[in-house]
């Protein structure tokens, strides 16, 4: 799947609006989601199912980063 092709719903990283130059952007579909630099957009993405971003931002917050 080509998922820039049907990812129209990016949206920034409320940890990005800090005036960090570390941005990202998160989009989704029915069956996955993706992760972009938001300055660096055609420099590609990351993207994996629902469960694993869910895990990795679980961790995250158990963490507390």
């Amino acid at each position: 799947m080509d998922a820039s092709m049907t990812l129209t719903n990016w949206r920034k990283s409320s940890r990005s609006s800090n005036g960090s130059d570390n941005c990202v952007e998160v989009g989704s579909t029915s069956a996955v989601v993706a992760v972009r630099d938001t300055k660096n957009r055609a420099g590609g993405m990351l993207v994996v199912d629902h469960e694993v971003f869910a895990a990795f931002v679980g961790s995250l917050k158990r963490t507390g980063v």
